[in-house]
């Protein structure tokens, strides 16, 4: 359960760099985009963060979820 905690954590943590020439960003969140921090734009440098908290909530109930089902999984054939 430690383990898929890590995962879950690197999962929502997770950040994807995108060098467009006008719009230079890093996404975080993995299966949702939960945060954009964007670095540059066409007007020049900026730090401007958007969070969506419905997808980080959606991303977390994804994980647990999943983590879950996948314990429940576990006890189910090592009770065999």
């Amino acid at each position: 359960m430690v383990i898929w905690l890590v995962v879950t954590a690197i999962g929502l943590l997770w950040g994807f760099n995108y060098n467009w020439p006008d719009f230079v960003h890093v996404d975080y969140g993995i299966p949702l985009n939960w945060a954009t921090n964007t670095l540059s734009t066409i007007a020049g440098p900026a730090n401007l963060w958007s969070v969506n908290i419905s997808n980080l909530l959606i991303d977390f109930v994804f994980w647990l979820g999943l983590m879950t089902v996948v314990l429940a999984f576990l006890l189910y054939k090592t009770k065999e």
